[in-house]
């Protein structure tokens, strides 16, 4: 019924810019939070940059100043611009988003499948 669909990862030389985007489509009826996650082997997924309906935004230590999230609430479409990347921001990037489901009373997470950016010269 829902699904998150990403796009924008690739291999990227040290202190280059990528920008993911992720698009939310299906039987949605409100948007509270989207965001990034990313994950490498070995390690729990952790948060990058989050954004809530409101415009508030949230980003994890290691990508302040680097990363940009932003979102296009009538496209139900975020946004992270990637800048200054590091060998160490390699790993698969999830899309996520707490949302309600039509004729639904209850937010829920989702997740997209993931795209891979990858540091490396």
């Amino acid at each position: 019924q829902v699904q998150l669909v990403e796009s924008g990862g690739g291999l990227v030389q040290p202190g280059g810019s990528l920008r993911l985007s992720c698009r939310a489509s299906g039987s949605i009826f409100s948007i509270n939070a989207m965001g990034w996650y990313r994950q490498v082997p070995g390690k729990q997924r952790e948060l990058v940059a989050a954004t809530t309906s409101g415009g508030s935004t949230n980003y994890a230590d290691s990508v302040k100043g680097r990363f940009t999230i932003s979102r296009d609430n009538a496209k139900n479409t975020v946004y992270l611009q990637m800048d200054s990347l590091k060998p160490e921001d390699t790993a698969v990037y999830y899309c996520n988003a707490v949302l309600r489901v039509l004729g639904t009373y209850h937010a829920h997470d989702y997740w997209g499948q993931g795209t891979q950016v990858t540091v490396s010269s």
